[in-house]
């Protein structure tokens, strides 16, 4: 009997399926138990560390922590072989997760992969998650390092240009990204939008097909809505950055967006509104794959080559 030929598109068909699925009872079991939240997490991690290709060497990785008023910051920081041995460029980079999973460690792939393409540091955030810390911790904590590697002397002695940052993130990561890069327009050099949650309002895509079916982006939506914010006004461009009107002199952006994606449709409005208002941006469109594909590698290649595309486009504007 002929065996049958490899079908990369069913593959991912049934990868996104299986990931739908283990996701739904992860949010269920959490309904019952919000200390179950650490399942996830494991979970996460254990799938990531699977289906992700081996992380590139680095020349140092130094872990340390950032004060808060209340609390310590865990933040992690990748020194590649060819950085300047001196002060020089440095990239902040904010993990997804839906605010209530991820960590350094489980996107680690993705911040090695940038160290690596760019030859500059690497600024990686471990804030605080929900149910636990509702809004605005997470926002609170990425503020209060990205501050910190602005205005606190303190950075230099790990190597980092106060006047040379940049910032970036991945799903929720990426919703903290635009509206920081809101914030902090005037002192940031780039930032790069890997399929960013850029609004809390509407929990369903404008023009829903058949990558929507299975009703993940939905539940996921909701879930934040309901253990992060918390009842607080989504309309706020905190939460919902996609809302912000004055656009002008934000950084040059890179937006990636993906087709089997219920977070396309915002992530294209932006990149359009930035566009508009004489942004220089960088829209990549990729059609066939899903959301977070970046931390699966070994089942998407395709991600390094993103990564790679996102890592020149970080170049152009951090020379110093």
């Amino acid at each position: 009997m002929k065996k049958p030929a490899f079908d990369p598109r069913l593959k991912m068909k049934n990868f996104v399926a299986d990931l739908d699925l283990s996701f739904k009872a992860g949010l269920e079991r959490i309904r019952i138990d919000p200390e179950s939240i650490n399942e996830i997490h494991n979970s996460f991690r254990r799938v990531a560390g699977q289906l992700d290709t081996p992380w590139p060497d680095m020349k140092e990785v130094h872990d340390f922590t950032i004060t808060s008023k209340s609390h310590q910051i865990p933040v992690r920081l990748f020194v590649p072989h060819d950085a300047s041995p001196t002060k020089g460029p440095c990239f902040i980079y904010l993990h997804g997760g839906g605010f209530v999973t991820g960590s350094i460690e489980s996107h680690e792939g993705i911040t090695r992969r940038i160290a690596l393409n760019t030859g500059i540091r690497v600024l990686s955030v471990d804030y605080r998650l929900a149910p636990k810390y509702k809004y605005p911790s997470a926002l609170n904590d990425c503020e209060r390092v990205l501050d910190w590697a602005l205005n606190d002397s303190d950075c230099q002695k790990w190597g980092i240009n106060s006047n040379n940052i940049s910032l970036g993130g991945d799903s929720a990561g990426g919703n903290m990204t635009a509206y920081l890069s809101q914030k902090f327009r005037n002192r940031l050099r780039a930032q790069i939008l890997f399929y960013p949650l850029m609004q809390l309002i509407d929990f369903k895509p404008p023009n829903p097909g058949p990558q929507d079916w299975l009703q993940l982006g939905f539940m996921a939506l909701k879930f934040i809505d309901e253990h992060y914010v918390a009842g607080a006004d989504a309309q706020q461009t905190s939460l919902s950055p996609l809302l912000e009107d004055n656009l002008k002199g934000l950084p040059p952006s890179y937006i990636l967006t993906c087709g089997l994606d219920p977070l396309r449709d915002e992530g294209k409005l932006y990149a359009d509104k930035l566009m508009v208002n004489a942004i220089n941006v960088e829209y990549n469109h990729e059609k066939l794959l899903p959301h977070g594909f970046l931390n699966f590698t070994r089942l998407f290649p395709k991600g390094k080559i993103v990564l790679k595309s996102a890592s020149d486009f970080l170049l152009k504007y951090i020379e110093d």
